[in-house]
């Protein structure tokens, strides 16, 4: 699977284990930047380049990270077609995919407990399958309702 990564400077030591996590997963990862994180930058300008990556289907899915995860999902989720969610426990990442078919993952660097613990939750994340049924219907109502409100 390919993923797009993306963080602010806050995010950037723990993009790069989520990075390696990947890789040694088998997966192909695409880093939109930063590239260091000694330079203070903007994270909507990372979170919009891993979600249009996403949206354009140059990605299979997405991860972003910020300090908190909070703004970095906020950002994510202007772009049509994504649905990003912060994560902050195994429950959360297994139901933010299997209810709500999340394709970005959102992780905050100075939320998460440890590291170890945020390497686990995009595990569960990747792990764990959208359920459909009747979690379909409402993640197409929210595709219904980008598509109206994206062409008035």
């Amino acid at each position: 699977m390919k993923l797009a990564v993306g963080s602010d400077h806050a995010g950037f030591p723990l993009k790069e284990l989520v990075k390696a996590e990947l890789v040694k997963l088998g997966h192909e990862v695409v880093d939109v930047g930063t590239h260091s994180g000694t330079e203070s930058v903007d994270y909507p300008d990372f979170s919009f380049a891993v979600a249009e990556a996403v949206a354009a289907k140059t990605a299979d899915l997405g991860v972003v990270v910020c300090a908190t995860g909070i703004g970095a999902s906020i950002a994510a989720n202007k772009v049509v077609g994504v649905r990003a969610s912060v994560v902050t426990s195994d429950e959360t990442a297994r139901l933010t995919r299997q209810d709500n078919d999340s394709n970005v993952l959102a992780l905050g660097a100075k939320t998460a407990p440890s590291a170890e613990d945020a390497l686990r939750w995009l595990r569960v994340w990747l792990d764990t399958p959208f359920a459909g049924g009747r979690h379909e219907r409402r993640v197409n109502k929210i595709r219904d309702y980008e598509s109206r409100a994206s062409h008035p």
